[in-house]
Formats: structure tokens, sequence, C-alpha cells
């Protein structure tokens, strides 16, 4: 297999830098209002598709009303605004009364050499309007003032003096309604964020999780009552929780809707602050769920939290006695910025020795809160590299302060309380640094060179750097490796693969890409952008999977040559292959996913740190078959089965019938030898699949799909209480309906209802595809068109059927029963499966489909 590569050319980067500085493709403000008016409380499901998962509706809609100020576009307020934008806030409004450097462009990665002299904000306005038409995105430049606050839900500050920045609190602290006041710095290795949401902010939901729930077993009619649940999950609650009942039989009581108090949580019961004496016996049945009250949290304002700064978040428990001495280095810079009006000099002793002293100083007046002991080595790596905005540092507040905007104007998940503070001073060369060393060199990494010395900067220039996957996290890699100029000399090379094309659903996440860009393979236009952003980027796309097929691709050449692996993947397969390609090479890796709100990352050195694939999560708890079939009684149990059903019927049962198109006296061969119940049930799937179920029009797909709803949510269910009635019992006299079963009700279609049209719809669409059937336009969405052709759909009556044996053995591996007839039925399946083949058309075959994840 040769490598399927584009090369980027230097006339394709040329191309996107002259749409993006002439604006094509953007939104003006006059489109830009338009959009904002034309969307109202909409939301774009395609595009917003992840973040309505994690976020919510509600939550959303809170979002796009919200108005964000971003004051100081160096690398942090870029990297917030984008965050903002792709969110999909109302507005965002950049504010900076400063212009471009060269020093920006390490950092910045809207800005390039053209822009240097320009105002920084308004440099910043075209290219972050691209990211999103729905957002209106303006500037804002010279002297703010207290009454430009008044227009916003939340204000950013990530360059503004402390005395300045008390003076803005104070307003939006008192501002009726609350200002959320956010300020955060980025200096060089360290990094600090400090919230003010006002007086009183009421935190919706906590953690954003869904709420906890369990299944009753028996509830005692005591005092407290002590409430058991079924033993096949562990119940998540805790003491002081507040739980509601449904569906409890017997004790009705506690239907009430009334949330009731949990004490002594244990896994699988607790008690209740509840007297049930007086209450009726507990028969069966019941479902407790957690309530999750809103939370109200009183901030204190800058001035005083600054005096009293209470309990720091930690990031480091190593470190403990870190963010009190970062406390003070933050003010000392301040006031060394304020006197000076300037930045200490990188390598410069006597700036340092002066920002120490200020330290020390005011040390001195802080009575009780006096640090005992003052590392000065730690604050002289603060001190030299503090006029650096770096990169990595950049993205990673740019992340965290993004996420408390979102907090701030939503509701959605506990906020920063009140401050936050992170080095990385690990990350500093081994070897002490030269003064020499750190000296501008008059080019766009002379903030890196400030920190880090010109011998590394030379050293990241010529590495040689293999990154797997281009999504959401590859585009984030991909823009910080440009602008820290990786891979950006001639001996240098960034290889970058990705087998996915984009899609709009990418688009709210993943920056590099724009709506034009859409159904281009990922890693060919996410390397066009990085060069964009830094143009002596030595990049190469491929469109491969690495994987073991692909090893004549990515060969022992290949990885012998890397200095280092950086994984963007969304799957454990594929990250297990990486990791064990780079054991076997001994190459560094650098690991990281994400899900929602929550990521991980992990570093691997060989001979140093553990590897990925050294540890690993416990196997999840299989649902036995019969209860993901026919008794479910949680989401999980209904996502296998949603799971299976898609697996069979658009991706097995079409490979199948391809295999044996493709070789039907093997495929025939290969099921008499088997002659067992798995041979027949396929045979079966594949004669139905080309028999009763063929589809030629997308008519005959959207019968399909309306039989198919039928028969899951009606007939299924109207076969199985025929045969468990509600009150049936069990061998041992006990009812048949006890937890953790659930007697189901049939669910009747209405072709009104959105979510069965689009049930219908989408099954429709994705069952066309596999029989090659143009889709019609109209079935892209629900409207009256589909809902009229579905309701032309005739479904026959339900009738029950006597001697139906339901499989309830919880043991039992598969839902088929084999027969000592097996055999002889393949026959008659294999004369019936020839039949059916000769009324196909010549060259005909299926398309098997793939599940696809949503999140990545």
């Amino acid at each position: 297999m040769l490598p399927r590569k584009r090369e980027i050319v230097a006339g394709e980067v040329e191309d996107l830098q002259k749409k993006t500085r002439a604006g094509e493709g953007e939104a003006t403000r006059e489109e830009g209002d338009a959009a904002m008016a034309g969307r109202g409380n909409e939301i774009d499901e395609d595009l917003h598709s992840r973040q309505l998962a994690v976020y919510g509706r509600e939550t959303m809609k809170r979002l796009f009303g919200s108005n964000v100020l971003v004051s100081g576009l160096q690398g942090l307020g870029a990297e917030i605004a984008k965050n903002l934008v792709l969110a999909g806030v109302k507005s965002v409004t950049l504010h900076d009364d400063g212009n471009v450097e060269l020093w920006d462009l390490s950092s910045n990665f809207f800005l390039s050499e053209n822009d240097v002299g320009q105002n920084r904000a308004q440099a910043c306005v075209q290219k972050l309007q691209e990211l999103n038409n729905a957002v209106l995105v303006s500037a804002l430049t010279g002297d703010l003032t207290k009454e430009h606050l008044s227009k916003f839900q939340a204000v950013v500050f990530t360059d503004i003096s402390l005395d300045k920045a008390i003076e803005f609190d104070d307003y939006c602290h008192s501002h009726q309604p609350p200002i959320a006041f956010i300020k955060s710095e980025v200096r060089g290795l360290f990094g600090s964020v400090f919230c003010d949401f006002g007086p009183e902010f009421t935190v919706l939901d906590v953690d954003g999780e869904e709420p906890h729930t369990g299944i009753v077993a028996s509830i005692s009619n005591d005092n407290p009552a002590l409430v058991s649940c079924v033993d096949d999950e562990r119940l998540e609650f805790q003491d002081g929780d507040l739980v509601v009942f449904s569906e409890v039989h017997g004790m009705t009581e506690l239907n009430d809707g009334k949330p009731r108090k949990v004490k002594n949580a244990r896994p699988y019961s607790f008690f209740l602050e509840e007297d049930t004496s007086s209450f009726g016996a507990y028969v069966r049945g019941g479902i407790v769920t957690q309530v999750k009250p809103p939370k109200v949290i009183k901030f204190k304002p800058l001035k005083e939290a600054m005096s009293e700064p209470g309990e720091f978040l930690m990031s480091d428990f190593s470190k403990f006695e870190r963010p009190p001495l970062l406390h003070l280095a933050f003010q000392a810079l301040d006031k060394f910025r304020t006197e000076l009006s300037r930045f200490p000099v990188a390598g410069s002793t006597d700036d340092v020795q002066r920002v120490i002293e200020y330290a020390i100083s005011i040390n001195d007046t802080l009575g009780d809160r006096k640090l005992e002991e003052i590392d000065k080595k730690l604050l002289h790596h603060f001190a030299s590299g503090s006029r650096a905005v770096l990169n990595p540092m950049a993205a990673m507040f740019g992340g965290i302060v993004g996420q408390e905007v979102v907090k701030a104007c939503s509701g959605k998940f506990h906020p920063l309380y009140q401050f936050f503070y992170f080095d990385s001073v690990e990350s500093l060369p081994v070897d002490p640094l030269e003064p020499g060393d750190l000296k501008p060199k008059n080019s766009r990494y002379d903030a890196q060179i400030s920190v880090f010395g010109s011998t590394l900067q030379n050293k990241l220039e010529e590495a040689k750097i293999f990154m797997v996957g281009s999504g959401a996290l590859g585009c984030e890699f991909l823009k910080n490796l440009a602008l820290m100029g990786i891979s950006c000399s001639q001996n240098g090379n960034l290889t970058v693969t990705d087998d996915d094309v984009i899609e709009k659903s990418n688009l709210s996440r993943q920056f590099l890409f724009r709506d034009w860009n859409i159904g281009q393979p990922k890693s060919t236009v996410a390397a066009t952008a990085a060069m964009v952003i830094n143009p002596k980027l030595h990049v190469e796309a491929l469109q491969n999977r690495a994987s073991p097929e692909t090893e004549n691709v990515f060969n022992d050449a290949f990885w012998e040559n890397l200095d280092a692996v950086v994984n963007a993947l969304d799957n454990v397969t594929a990250r297990m292959y990486i990791d064990s390609r780079c054991v076997y090479f001994q190459k560094p890796l650098l690991e990281s996913g994400t899900l929602g709100a929550k990521c991980n990352t992990q570093m691997v050195i060989p001979h140093l740190t553990e590897n990925y694939g050294a540890s690993r999560d416990p196997p999840e708890k299989q649902a036995p078959m019969c209860t993901v079939h026919s008794f479910p009684h949680n989401i999980d149990h209904c996502l296998t089965w949603a799971r299976s059903e898609f697996e069979g019927l658009l991706e097995k049962t079409p490979t199948e019938v391809n295999a044996f198109l493709s070789n039907p006296t093997t495929y025939i061969s290969a099921a008499r030898t088997a002659g067992d119940a798995q041979a027949r049930d396929q045979l079966e799937r594949v004669i139905e699949c080309l028999d009763r179920d063929k589809c030629e029009t997308f008519q005959d797909s959207i019968t399909w799909a309306r039989l198919k709803f039928e028969d899951y949510f009606s007939n299924r269910v109207k076969q199985l209480t025929f045969t468990f009635p509600e009150d049936s019992m069990t061998s041992s006299g006990a009812p048949f309906w006890s937890a953790p079963k659930r007697f189901p009700r049939p669910v009747e279609f209405s072709s009104s209802d959105p979510s069965q049209l689009s049930f219908i719809l989408a099954a429709a669409i994705l069952r066309a595809e596999t029989f090659g059937i143009p889709i019609s336009e109209w079935a892209k969405t629900p409207n009256k068109l589909a809902a009229e052709a579905v309701d032309k759909v005739i479904v026959p009556d339900f009738q029950p059927k006597q001697g139906v044996k339901i499989v309830t053995d919880e043991k039992a591996t598969s839902l088929s029963s084999a027969s000592v007839d097996d055999a002889a039925v393949i026959e008659e399946l294999i004369a019936k499966l020839e039949e059916v083949s000769k009324t196909l058309p010549s060259g005909f075959h299926m398309n098997p489909i793939q599940f696809e994840k949503a999140f990545t």
C-alpha cells in the first residue's frame, strides 16, 4: 500500500492567507448582526451536537444570550476568545490598546508578520469571526472604563494592573445583576486565575453528571427507614444527598415527589430520614433518583480576596506550599511593573533581585499569613521569564478560563473558587541557563528563548515528530507545535496522519477547519492551516490509519527516525497499537484524551515512566443477554441493545451478504460445515435481507424503518407482556416482575412526535445507504413530507403467539436455541438463498456501515 499523502505546497498556503486577509468566507458586522438576529434560541444541532451532549439544551440557550469581554489579546486572550467563539456565546468583544510585536507570534496563532504594528484586537477580529458566524465579534481599543463593562455578562482580563483590576472588580461585584469578573495571567512557566461571580452566585448543576439512580428491592416500615437496592450496581449516593421515589408499589406514600435526605449510605442500601412506620407495606418496584439542588456560592471581591485568599485550588499535591508563594510572586511582579513600567529582563540579576525584594517586603506585611521561607530560586525563574506568554501555558489557561466563562454565563458546573496557581518549572532544561542564551534574536521565538534558551529552541526546530490524528486534540497540538517552532528548520519534520474527513459537527471545536472544508481530509486541511500559522513548518499530511495493515508505510525506518510521538486519537485500540510501537522503538509518547468536560494526559518516557498499555481499566461488567434484550433496567442496557442492533442490521448482515455473493460455493460450504444455530441464524438474516426486507426505493427504506419501530417498541413489548403478564409469578412463588425487572409498556407510534419521526428517518437513511439507494432531500429533517411518507406504510395488527420461548436465564450466552434439526433447516435455507440470489441484478452488493461514536 502506498501512502495516501498530499504535499502541502506553498501556493496552497498563500491562497489560504489571501482568503483570510481579504475576509473571504468571513462574516461582516452586518452579516454577524443578521446571523445573531436569525439565530434566536435555536441550536444548530449538527454544529453543536457534542456540546449539547455535555451542556444540555438549557445551558446552551443561556450561553447564546451571553455577551463577553476579553481584554488583552496576547496568547492567553486569543485562546480564551477562540474557545468562547467556538462555544457559541452571543458576542465576544476584544479589547487591547497595544500593537502586535514579533514577540506575540509565538503565542497568538491569529497573528502573522503582516500584522506587526497593528492593534492586537483589531488584527484578531476577522480571523476569530471565521470560527463561528453566529457569534458577533468586535474590537474595542483605547482606554477601558467601568461604563464599558455594564454591557457584558462576563469580563476577562489577561493583562491588567492589580489596582485597575480591583477597581473594575468592585464595579462588577456591586453591579445589579453582578458581572462575572475573571483575571488571569500567564507569565513564563507560571499562571494564575482569579474568579469573582458576585456576592451570591447560583450553581444550577455542580458537576454536570446525570443524577444517580437505584432500583429498589425493599423498604422497611421504620424510623429511619432502611432502603435496600438490587445488588447488580453499586449506589453512588452520599450522606446528605436528596432523593425522590417513583414506581413504588405498596408504600405509595413515597411516590409524592418530595425530596428526602439520605444518611448512612452504603454500596447497596441507605437509611432515609423519614418515619415510614405508618406507611403502607412495601410490595415491589420502585426507582430512587438523586435530586441535585442548586448551590449558592458567595464570592469575595478581589481586594478582600487578595488579603484573605482562603484555600487555594491545588493542581499538584507535591507542591503543597507553592500557591501561597505564587500568590506573593504575582503581587511582587505587579509592583515591579507599576514602578518601572516594564517587565524584568530575562537573565537580568538586578531585575530578578528587585522582584525578590518586593516579595520579601510584601510577605513581611502579612502577619499571621507570613510565609516562613521564600524559595528564591523559584522566584528567580518566575521573574526572569515573566514577560513571555508561552503558547502551551496560554493554551492550557485559555481552556480553563474559557470553561469558567461558560460556568459564569450558564450556572453549569462548579466554578473555580477563587484563586488558582500553576507552574511548570519542571519543563526547564536541566543544566543552568547562561544569560547570553536567553537574549532575544529578533525572531518570532524570542519569548520562548527568554525562558528556555536558544539551544533548546534549536533542538525543537530540528525535531522529527509523528502525530496520529488531527481532530479536536490534533488541531490544538498542530497549532501549538507550529507556534513553538517545532519541526520548523530544514532538518525538522512533522508527519500527521488521519484517515477521516471533515464534518459539520467538527467545526464547533476543531478550529483549524472552516465550513468550506467539509468533506476534505482532516490531516491535509489541518496541516495547511498550521503552515499559515507558521510558514516555516515542515509538515507532511497522510490519510493512512496507523495500524498493523500500514506498517509498510510506517515502517522500521520511519519509526527509528522519530524523536517523539503525539497521540490525538479517539479509541483505545489505536492508542494501544501506537503505544506498543513506541515501546518497541523506545520513543517518547504524549498520550491524551477527552470526554465531554473531562480529560487526561500521560507523558511516556522510555525507561523512566510507565507506558500507556501497562495499566488498563478493569473490564466493564457485562449485562446478561436476556437483560439487554428483554428486561433492561438502565440506560446502559438500552445503549448496548441499540449498538448490537445497529451492527447486526447495518454492518454484519450486509458483510455476510457480500461474503455470500463474492463466493457462494465457499460460503455455503462453510455453513454446512458449521451446522449449528449460529450458522442457521446467519443464513436466516441474509435471506431476510435479500428477500422480505430488500429495499429498491427510498420509500422501501421508510417502510422497513417503520415496521422496525413497530417491532422494537410495540410488538415485542406486547409479546413479552402476553407471555409474562404483570401478575406473573416465578416457580418459587415470587412476583416475576420484581426488581430489577420493570414491567414495560408498548409505544404507540405518532408521526407528529419529532423523536419518533427522527428515528424512522435515521433508520431509513442508514438502510438506504446499505443498498446504495439515493436519499431523498426531504428525509434529512423531520417535516410534513417525511411524516406523510411514514404514514403511508401499512402496519399489520399484532397478534400474540402462543408458546413463544423468551430467554430469562441470566447465564445464557445466546438468545438462539440449538436444535437437532439444525442441519436439515440449514439445507432448506441454502436452497432458499440460492433461489433468492437469482433475482438479484448483476454486480449487486451491499454497503456495510460501521458505527461511529459521537464523542472525539
